[in-house]
């Protein structure tokens, strides 16, 4: 089983939002040292709770103190770039940190309106999506009009960040899937996997591959480790009556917070949704998790205010799985 992180630069209530991506950088570093398999970073414009808008960049910072682990986006978001855009920052990557850059493509269009509109980008179709991936992968693999730049970096592996149609979409362009969020739980999974491996269409030798994103937390009891994951389903619950996603918090002043009945039933669904508890608790769920989905790769998502605390599960969560 390989284990992966991906790491959303999380800001923190009372400090400043660029530690966020030093915290980052450093997250990389130590789990490099645990054995993690990659290192992924996310893509999120004008969200005061994230502070990594531009993969690309992160990624430069990230390799530069780091030396083996593989690096790559949790995704790029492709309605918001041009595909020969996205193929030359990547290629960009793998010269300067050959064989190890990853490029995880999503279709997520901004969080707001506003952002949307910032971005020029108001809606997007799967067929969109999937000519748009075919772009960028001709762009890489030297099979595009134009050529991108360096010609002679290295592969750059292209995965789909992928609900519902984007299955669909891996499947026909012959690529790895990331699955994540409620569509784990989703009754039509198992079916949607099947038809993924029924309609799968090699390209260059490839293979069905299925990574599961989890937000996983692990500490000495399932209650501390419940409260782990609060700060993070307090801002996703928040950001349902705000439209903000927020900070994190600690977990004292979310405690001093007086919820409304719809905030604490959201806070409950999305603790209950978190793979959150003891060492044997968290292997249970990912047991599960595997065995329903054939995944071979875990790509852990926590995160919390406490930083020694997060340092703490992801030591946890590479002992479980390493054994």
């Amino acid at each position: 089983m390989r284990l992966s992180l991906l790491d959303r630069s999380r800001t923190r209530y009372g400090q400043p939002e660029a530690a966020a991506l030093e915290h980052s950088v450093q997250r990389a570093i130590d789990v490099e040292q645990l054995g993690y398999e990659r290192f992924w970073v996310a893509e999120h414009h004008a969200v005061p709770g994230i502070a990594s808008g531009a993969p690309a960049v992160l990624l430069a910072a990230v390799g530069a103190r780091t030396e083996r682990i593989r690096l790559g986006s949790g995704g790029v978001m492709l309605p918001n770039h041009r595909p020969l855009v996205v193929a030359e920052q990547f290629r960009m990557l793998a010269a300067l940190y050959p064989g190890r850059i990853d490029l995880g493509l999503g279709r997520s269009l901004g969080f707001t309106e506003p952002v949307r509109h910032a971005l020029g980008r108001l809606e997007t179709s799967p067929e969109d999506f999937a000519r748009e991936i075919a772009e960028v992968r001709g762009h890489l693999e030297g099979a595009a009009p134009l050529t991108a730049r360096p010609a002679d970096a290295g592969e750059v592996p292209v995965f789909v960040l992928a609900t519902g149609s984007g299955v669909d979409t891996a499947a026909a362009l012959g690529l790895p899937v990331v699955l994540g969020g409620p569509f784990l739980d989703s009754p039509e999974l198992p079916e949607r996997l099947a038809a993924y491996r029924r309609g799968f269409r090699p390209h260059r030798g490839s293979a069905p591959q299925v990574i599961v994103s989890v937000d996983a937390l692990i500490a000495d009891t399932d209650e501390e480790a419940r409260e782990l994951a609060l700060p993070e389903v307090w801002a996703m619950a928040r950001s349902r009556t705000t439209g903000l996603f927020e900070a994190l918090e600690p977990v004292a002043r979310i405690r001093q917070t007086r919820m409304s009945e719809k905030e604490a039933r959201r806070v409950e669904k999305g603790l209950a949704a978190t793979v959150a508890g003891t060492a044997a608790t968290v292997r249970r769920r990912i047991e599960e998790l595997i065995e329903r989905t054939g995944s071979q790769e875990v790509l852990a998502t926590g995160a919390t205010y406490d930083r020694e605390a997060l340092s703490a599960s992801d030591r946890e969560l590479a002992q479980l799985l390493a054994g």
